[in-house]
């Protein structure tokens, strides 16, 4: 457990320190975290609200930080460019990201050339039934995109790197609204980019972002 938990730690760490500098992207987090949290609790009583609230506010909320504003330059803090992050990133990076929410965009102009979603539904007779199968198929891709990153990971990495990063990422808005709830304050101040004094003046660990 210790070695599990101090893994844990070292990816949070590595996610912060590699892809949080923008107050933009931070604050997006922020406001994603809270989504997710909403829509954790949602789960319990409607699993399709929850996946419309998780992909259409929190995650396009929280990917939008990592697309349009998160600095894609060389990382004077961690003396590492771009590229390198996102060769040793352990979970999505942008390429992953960018197919996932493909498959994402796709669903519902799929529904709509075949209502019966490749024989998964009744067709639907309403706009409200549209949208609610929406949701069911989005809630299958986050669900699968969950499950075959952590199984992938346990043949490239190792069982535990995998277990890992899916433990911080069902985990991540309970972080992420700790760590970044003060971001929209330092926005408000005209700070765009977080200094990193605390990334500065920490060594270089495992690459686990």
């Amino acid at each position: 457990m210790r070695s599990f938990w101090a893994e844990l730690q070292t990816q949070r760490w590595d996610d912060h320190r590699y892809y949080h500098h923008s107050r933009i992207n931070q604050s997006l987090h922020f406001l994603s975290a809270i989504s997710f949290i909403v829509a954790y609790a949602m789960m319990f009583k409607d699993p399709v609200i929850a996946a419309l609230i998780g992909w259409l506010v929190a995650m396009v909320s929280r990917q939008s930080g990592h697309f349009f504003f998160e600095p894609k330059g060389y990382d004077e803090v961690n003396h590492a460019t771009h590229q390198h992050k996102e060769a040793i990133k352990v979970g999505y990076n942008l390429r992953r990201k960018v197919m996932l929410h493909l498959v994402w965009a796709l669903a519902p102009g799929l529904l709509w050339l075949d209502p019966t979603f490749f024989g998964m539904f009744q067709p639907h007779t309403s706009g409200e039934e549209f949208v609610r199968h929406v949701g069911e198929i989005w809630l299958i891709v986050g669900i699968g995109a969950l499950v075959f990153r952590t199984v992938q990971l346990f043949f490239l990495k190792d069982v535990q790197t995998g277990l890992v990063w899916l433990t911080k990422i069902i985990t991540d808005p309970f972080n992420d609204a700790k760590i970044y709830c003060k971001a929209p304050l330092y926005l408000m101040r005209g700070e765009l980019i977080d200094p990193m004094g605390e990334a500065a003046g920490r060594p270089v660990e495992a690459h686990r972002a």
